[in-house]
């Protein structure tokens, strides 16, 4: 039976063509080019493609403001968080339901948030698929155990083949030609994933991916759900291939967390300095972190997986909160109104199990009252002195924002 175990093992891990070093910035996909770019670009290189989108994202934006407004991007930026991605949805259906959720201009997703980011890209009829998605299934929806195959060299503990079935039960050819015609109108769907063996985020532009012609676009987009919800070790990686001096090769593509918890663009990028920062434009950011960011006590048992796992999650907390301060900075050098919320400290409910249903529906519940009776958004970081305000004050000190 050991012997059956272990070549199971040795059978899921064949070797693979990897993009050599020098080659890594010339892979590309095959009939589907500009669709994706590196989190760690340089900035010359996303200045252009931002300006080359500026013009009809400016035009949307006037074609929506009342004479005499300015005119405001809005722009969403959702975290990982496995289940508790629950918080995020409830939060964001329940704004919804207030009547005073935004459209937004751009939509950025990681982890559990790249689930949650196309249904908020394609707006407010799309809520009900969210709820679902967040409160009708069970772990058994999500993955099954694999966890002899996974100790003895497999690549994960678990299998995702669940998950990759559910995103395609709501991914489907009619839902990439609806994100296909937000896109032509300038706004802009990305979604975080990490190329493992480069060590370097990965952003993709899943409006193009949606827009291509390619009879692979759609396996492709759901290829990049998956692969930015595929805890390393826990889920497998997704496979992508790829052209490079004239070869096809393999990239492992894994959860965008293990890079970036949350991104709203690459910090060498300034938007007011990539052509929508014009004077008449205010910019406000969402930020939806999809976890608590105060401290969490936790007695801890002297033994190896306990010690391991909670030094574990405490260190994915802090990359996070890492993350919101560098994103802070950012909107302050880019005069963008900062706006944050997270699971609330006084939430105490415990999972007893990932995906747990129960856990998950009283955590999107939280969100959706919070949602629905006007969040009080945070203003800066934790550490940082400035207090919450309301949704609406928000919106006046955005628009009154001078560059």
């Amino acid at each position: 039976m050991l012997l059956a175990f272990l070549n199971a093992g040795c059978a899921a891990t064949l070797p693979r063509i990897t993009v050599p070093e020098t080659l890594v910035d010339e892979a590309h996909l095959s009939g589907m080019e500009g669709v994706r770019i590196w989190g760690d670009a340089s900035e010359e290189s996303l200045r252009q493609l931002v300006r080359a989108e500026a013009p009809k994202m400016q035009a949307l934006m006037q074609s929506r403001t009342r004479q005499g407004e300015r005119p405001v991007i809005n722009i969403a930026a959702i975290s990982g968080g496995a289940d508790d991605g629950a918080f995020g949805a409830g939060l964001l259906v329940g704004w919804s339901d207030a009547g005073t959720r935004p459209d937004f201009d751009l939509v950025t997703g990681v982890s559990a948030g790249a689930l949650i980011a196309p249904f908020v890209f394609l707006g407010r009829r799309k809520d009900a698929e969210l709820q679902d998605i967040f409160t009708k299934y069970t772990q058994q929806d999500i993955f099954t155990k694999n966890v002899i195959s996974g100790l003895v060299g497999g690549p994960a503990l678990a299998d995702s083949s669940p998950l990759a079935r559910l995103i395609a039960r709501y991914v489907d050819k009619k839902f990439l030609r609806e994100v296909a015609r937000e896109r032509a109108k300038g706004r802009i769907l990305l979604v975080g994933t990490t190329n493992l063996d480069a060590q370097r985020p990965v952003l993709w532009d899943m409006g193009r991916i949606a827009m291509s012609d390619n009879p692979e676009a759609l396996g492709l987009f759901r290829n990049v759900l998956l692969a930015s919800a595929s805890i390393p070790g826990v889920f497998p990686p997704v496979h992508i291939q790829v052209r490079a001096d004239g070869r096809t090769y393999d990239e492992m593509h894994v959860d965008g967390g293990v890079t970036q918890q949350v991104f709203v663009a690459p910090p060498s990028l300034s938007l007011k300095s990539a052509g929508l920062g014009s004077k008449p434009l205010a910019r406000r950011v969402f930020i939806i972190r999809n976890g608590k960011i105060s401290p969490e006590w936790q007695p801890v048992e002297a033994n190896t997986l306990s010690i391991t796992g909670r030094s574990i999650s405490t260190l994915i907390k802090n990359e996070g909160l890492g993350d919101l301060y560098r994103i802070y900075a950012t909107a302050k050098r880019d005069h963008m109104d900062f706006n944050l919320a997270a699971i609330p400290a006084n939430f105490e409910m415990k999972s007893p199990a990932p995906f747990d249903q129960k856990y998950m529906r009283a955590l999107y519940d939280v969100g959706y009252r919070s949602g629905r009776l006007g969040f009080k958004w945070m203003k800066a970081p934790p550490g940082l002195e400035e207090q919450p305000i309301s949704q609406t004050k928000a919106r006046d000190l955005a628009v009154s924002t001078n560059n």
